[in-house]
């Protein structure tokens, strides 16, 4: 499959439109701290971030096109085993169009926002730098 970029709409798909903006409307406790404090208003280092994308057969929590990164963040139920295996497979096609993926659980994020700011600063330094590691953190 071809990486993401402008021509192919960062695989945007449409058919999940509806369901993504019922979960923008519904974003978990962590989500919407996230996206206060951290990512809404391009409070990143001024990239654009967008929530519930529609991203192949997926809804990323969070993605900016400019970084060609995913952020996810995972509740206590990701720690199932069946749910864990299709975080991988996900993890693994979002890869694979060219996407990093971060993953944060609800704890580090309600709990130590400083660190999942440094986190994803130190991603984007790397990015920057041209030296964007396949697993950031």
């Amino acid at each position: 499959m071809d990486n993401a970029n402008s021509e192919n709409l960062w695989h945007y798909n449409t058919r999940l439109r509806n369901f993504a903006n019922q979960n923008r409307k519904g974003m978990t406790k962590a989500e919407a701290c996230i996206w206060k404090f951290i990512l809404r208003g391009r409070g990143l280092k001024g990239y654009q971030f967008r929530r519930q994308r529609p991203i192949l057969n997926y809804i990323a929590d969070f993605m900016c096109k400019e970084l060609m990164l995913v952020i996810e963040v995972d509740g206590l139920i990701h720690l199932r085993e069946d749910i864990a295996a299709n975080d991988i497979v996900r993890e693994n096609a979002l890869k694979q169009i060219g996407f990093a993926v971060i993953r944060f659980d609800n704890e580090e994020v309600l709990n130590d926002m400083a660190n999942v700011k440094r986190k994803l600063l130190f991603f984007i330094e790397e990015f920057e730098g041209g030296r964007r590691t396949s697993h950031p953190l």
